[in-house]
């Protein structure tokens, strides 16, 4: 990638240096330089970087499948859906940017691209679901309109339709 072209996100590969990646928060940062590459060889996880016009990582996040149980969501949700057990969902598992980028709007350029590839699965899914690391994580999920489910305050989520209507 030439000096001065545009960053993109693709899927890890090993030619990443990842050893210099910090996002400062140590679970992060020990999961991307340490497990990453395991959860994609085991087929948990789906890894996405950011890379930067100088070929470094500028951020990462992590796509899986998972499932929400029907008890778990707001009463107003369950009474307009099927009486499953589960419902399909897509997790973003991890997301972090690099300090070099902190304060740039990276985050939610990373957010928004694991959005659209969800809405772009031909595997269905029903929402998508984040696990706030802490509060400032919470804080920035509930910005992008995500919601606390009821009895977990770090576990949020949006339903598909309404982050489809968000591409269209």
């Amino acid at each position: 990638m030439a000096l001065g072209s545009p960053p993109r996100i693709e899927l890890l590969g090993a030619h990443y240096d990842r050893t210099g990646f910090g996002c400062g928060k140590e679970a992060l940062d020990q999961y991307f330089q340490r497990q990453i590459t395991q959860d994609a060889r085991r087929h948990l996880a789906t890894p996405f970087v950011l890379v930067m016009p100088d070929n470094l990582i500028g951020g990462f996040y992590t796509l899986s499948g998972t499932a929400l149980r029907l008890k778990d969501l707001p009463q107003d949700i369950v009474n307009r859906l099927p009486r499953y057990p589960l419902m399909p969902a897509t997790l973003i598992g991890r997301l972090a940017v690099d300090r070099r980028y902190h304060g740039q709007g990276w985050g939610s350029f990373l957010f928004l691209d694991a959005l659209h590839r969800c809405t772009r699965s031909e595997i269905a899914s029903f929402a998508v679901i984040v696990d706030a690391i802490d509060d400032e994580a919470r804080a920035f999920y509930l910005h992008h309109s995500f919601l606390a489910l009821p009895d977990a305050s770090h576990r949020l989520f949006r339903r598909m339709s309404d982050i489809a209507a968000l591409f269209r």
